[in-house]
């Protein structure tokens, strides 16, 4: 009897078993793992514009699904980004951008990058601006400026 030889399969993911096994964070830990979802921060986004809004404005506006949109705003109120309150039958929810701290506070750590990258960025555009002007200039010195001159006249 012949064996066939052992083939490795090709594993481009090595890793993925070990991946698959870490927790995640819940949704609802912290506002950071809430606004993680991309379709919850245009939720705060819209409702940073300052007034409440219901359900059914929030879901012609975002294009989503009432059950989704409801889902997000589920998490929302957890974590306390959103606070809601009965007007009749509706349901109206608004921000509490006072909850949005701890994500500013960390981002500020950051502020001075962005700051020296933009300084750069702007010495280079200006020291640009300065050769091409000197540049142009230089251009202009050199050619006549009527035509008698520029046809020898």
């Amino acid at each position: 009897m012949i064996s066939k030889p052992f083939i490795f399969p090709l594993d481009i993911f090595p890793y993925r078993n070990m991946i698959c096994g870490m927790a995640r964070a819940a949704t609802t830990s912290d506002v950071f793992n809430a606004i993680a979802e991309p379709r919850r921060r245009e939720i705060v986004d819209l409702l940073a514009l300052g007034s409440e809004r219901d359900v059914t404005e929030l879901v012609f506006k975002l294009g989503l699904p009432q059950p989704a949109v409801s889902k997000h705003l589920g998490v929302l109120r957890k974590v306390g980004l959103v606070a809601v309150h009965k007007a009749g039958q509706r349901r109206l929810y608004r921000l509490n951008p006072q909850e949005l701290k701890p994500v500013h506070d960390w981002i500020q750590n950051f502020e001075r990058f962005w700051t020296d990258h933009l300084g750069s960025i702007k010495e280079v555009a200006e020291q640009k601006a300065k050769q091409i002007a000197a540049r142009d200039r230089a251009a202009s010195n050199h050619q006549p400026h009527s035509k008698e001159q520029r046809h020898g006249r």
